[in-house]
């Protein structure tokens, strides 16, 4: 036996493993990584990127909480873009374009720094269960290896197939072999299972583009990146390039439906809306002849490049002659083609809020195991896998987000409440509270919860401790200051919005829309001599100050509403309460009820088919 007892396993290397290993490992807990391929750790399978609508919001939480993503995506990353910057804040998106084969090592080298954290490269075949507890894993070559918990992060592994045409063959990934076994032992244990399907665009050779028939899209000026830490970035910036497809691309994809697997009816998995195949694209938005598609590099150095929105399962020959009618693409090589793959998910309204699974005691899952798709969304879910295994390990109660409080607790709520049908994105439009839930303000709202759970680090606590300090230090300046009409008149016409006659607080001057703090500081000398632009950190600083004076009243309201609804998720309900028992209830609220096993009243009111009558016969049983 060349194993020790382990605290927690993690079964699987992708973004979700990587988390909750990192995260098991550095509160303490002696934690075993398991993968099937040690050089694939942290694998950009699909877009080399990190980030984007909403997603980058989750990267932002998962750096405040102590997580490692935005770090290793800052270092690592060759552009970076603030979507969004037209709109308001509270829809602001951090994305960078990642080198893929940087960000990976990177991963390894900081998981290989970690301490308290092993690693074996084995395959997973089944799970040591005695009765309803989790006591290991089994691996094909390693034998039984024990331990106190066992977090799942097996991604698209599970009895993996992948499509290119009429061909199929079994795989996680291409070029890497698909897993067996735990889906049939979960099953035989009372779990339902069920498939998903996903898929991939080809790459590209970057020296056979006509790169100037493409539109350019640089970079911003102004890189501000996901870590709250003051992470060093690389000083030069890749452009990536966009173009479109046309009616002559589109009938050429259509000869080959016929031997289209997603069309065929081979795959019965359910593939994403959000980020559908090229073909999947044609047939429901028919009445389009062109598609926008996003040329990205895959690395600083490499010429390998993504075609983001060009995703097909169709055969090579179909999406080669394809290609080739695309503008720019006249003379393209490719250095492999798309495919599709389908594999096998749990519907997570099988777990509770902590991803501890109802049947078996201290096993978690995460990432697309769950049904959902991105590295974000799984990186937060092995986050949350990760600290709440330490917490069951150690009897404490478990971490769970509210979704007032962060974009990962509006995640793991949409997907225990109301599960899954297709594969789960995150979308700001998700969320009920996202003037809250800004990507400016992760730290203010999970930097303290990190530093008690014993995650984020006492650097990083003071780090935001100092931000706020001075963010509230300028708030109250703006608000307790008054200004004459000689000293800002010049700056508000000069915006196109009328002067002031009599004296005006800085701070109602700045509600104007018109008006930014930035302006405000170059005609202030009070604030010029305070406030160097040419710092990020301080950058930082005014930003925040400015979305507090200008969305305040916003912002209270918003959180009047939270606190209201909030009163629900202190009442806790037992995950034994008999719900048959009340039999004012409808039959279809027992049913759910009963099936999803909600911790709280909160959670009950969110599951779909639970009215607002069944939440008041359960609240007056409780005596609320």
């Amino acid at each position: 036996m060349i194993f020790d007892k382990y605290d927690v396993i993690v079964v699987g290397g992708g973004h979700a493993g990587c988390e909750a290993a990192a995260a098991a490992a550095n509160m303490g807990n002696k934690t075993l990584l398991i993968t099937m391929n040690m050089n694939a750790m942290a694998a950009m399978s699909c877009n080399p990127a990190v980030g984007g609508i909403a997603k980058g919001q989750i990267v932002r939480e998962i750096d405040a909480l102590g997580g490692q993503m935005g770090i290793i995506a800052d270092k690592t990353m060759i552009q970076f873009r603030m979507l969004n910057k037209s709109k308001g804040p509270a829809v602001w998106s951090p994305r960078v374009q990642s080198d893929k084969f940087e960000f990976a090592t990177e991963w390894r080298n900081v998981l290989e720094r970690t301490n308290n954290l092993e690693f074996w490269q084995d395959h997973v075949d089944s799970l040591i269960v005695e009765g309803d507890i989790i006591r290991g894993v089994h691996c094909s070559m390693g034998g039984d290896i024990y331990s106190k918990t066992v977090i799942l992060t097996n991604g698209t592994f599970l009895n993996g197939k992948i499509f290119i045409g009429e061909k199929s063959f079994t795989g996680g990934r291409i070029s890497e072999s698909a897993s067996y076994g735990i889906t049939e032992q979960l099953v035989s244990l009372g779990f339902e299972a069920d498939r998903m399907k996903t898929g991939t665009p080809m790459r590209i050779d970057g020296r056979s583009i006509d790169f100037s028939k493409l539109s350019e899209q640089k970079g911003d000026d102004e890189v501000t990146g996901f870590s709250y830490l003051e992470v060093e970035k690389p000083k030069e910036q890749r452009s990536c390039h966009i173009a479109y497809t046309s009616k002559e691309v589109h009938d050429i994809l259509r000869t080959g439906f016929e031997k289209s697997p997603l069309f065929t009816g081979r795959i019965k998995g359910i593939g994403p809306r959000y980020c559908p195949s090229i073909e999947d694209k044609i047939e429901r938005f028919a009445d389009k002849d062109m598609h926008q598609l996003f040329v990205e590099p895959e690395g600083r150095t490499t010429v390998e490049y993504y075609l983001n929105g060009f995703s097909s399962s169709l055969p090579e020959d179909i999406q080669y002659n394809a290609l080739r009618r695309i503008e720019g693409f006249e003379n393209a090589k490719i250095f492999r083609p798309g495919y599709a793959i389908e594999y096998d998910f749990f519907p997570p309204n099988q777990l509770y809020h902590s991803l501890e699974t109802h049947q078996i005691h201290g096993l978690f899952f995460a990432g697309q195991i769950n049904g959902t798709t991105g590295y974000e969304e799984a990186a937060a879910q092995g986050l949350m896998a990760g600290i709440n295994a330490h917490r069951l390990i150690h009897d404490l109660e478990p971490v769970v987000l509210r979704r007032d409080e962060a974009y990962i607790g509006v995640l793991i709520d949409d997907l225990i409440t109301k599960s899954v049908d297709e594969p789960y994105r995150m979308f700001t439009s998700r969320a009920e509270y996202r003037i809250l839930l800004r990507q400016d303000n992760a730290d203010a709202r999970l930097t303290e919860k990190g530093y008690e759970i014993g995650l984020a680090t006492e650097e990083r606590l003071n780090h935001y401790k100092n931000k706020y300090e001075k963010v509230h230090e300028l708030v109250d300046f703006l608000k307790t200051t008054n200004i004459s009409p000689d000293r800002i008149n010049g700056l508000l016409e000069s915006k196109g919005t009328p002067g002031i006659a009599n004296k005006m607080r800085l701070a109602q001057i700045l509600t104007r829309p018109q008006i930014n703090l930035t302006d405000m500081i170059g005609v202030i000398d009070s604030l010029k001599e305070n406030y160097d632009l040419s710092i990020e950190s301080v950058r930082n600083i005014v930003e925040e100050a400015e979305i507090i004076v200008k969305y305040e009243g916003y912002i209270d309201k918003e959180r009047e509403v939270a606190d209201k609804l909030n009163r629900l998720e202190n009442v806790k309900l037992s995950p034994d309460f008999d719900y048959y028992a009340l039999n004012s209830l409808t039959m279809e609220a027992r049913e759910k009820l009963t099936k999803h096993k909600p911790q709280t009243l909160g959670q009950a009111s969110r599951i779909s088919g639970i009215s607002p009558a069944d939440i008041s016969v359960i609240a007056v049983f409780l005596g609320r």
